[in-house]
C-alpha cells in the first residue's frame, strides 16, 4: 500500500512544503509519509488529507504488489 500524495500534490499545482504547513507535522513524520518511508498513517492524518485534496481515501491509497 502507497500514499500517492505526490501525485495529488502536482494535480493541485502544490508544493510539498505548503502540504507540511496545512499539516503541521514534525518534518520527519511528514517526509516519511510524503516519501512512502511509513508503514502506518493515522485515520486523522488521512482525513486531513482527503479534505485538503478534496478526495477520499481511495484517491490518496494505491495498492502496490511490489511493496514489502
Amino acid at each position: 500500500m502507497k500514499l500517492n500524495v505526490l501525485k495529488k500534490l502536482e494535480e493541485k499545482n502544490k508544493t510539498k512544503y505548503w502540504l507540511y504547513m496545512q499539516l503541521g507535522m514534525s518534518y520527519q513524520n511528514f517526509s516519511n509519509m510524503v516519501n512512502n518511508r511509513t508503514r502506518s498513517i493515522k485515520y486523522e492524518t488521512l482525513e486531513t488529507l482527503c479534505h485538503i485534496f478534496e478526495c477520499t481515501p481511495n484517491d490518496l491509497l494505491i495498492f502496490d504488489e511490489n511493496t514489502d
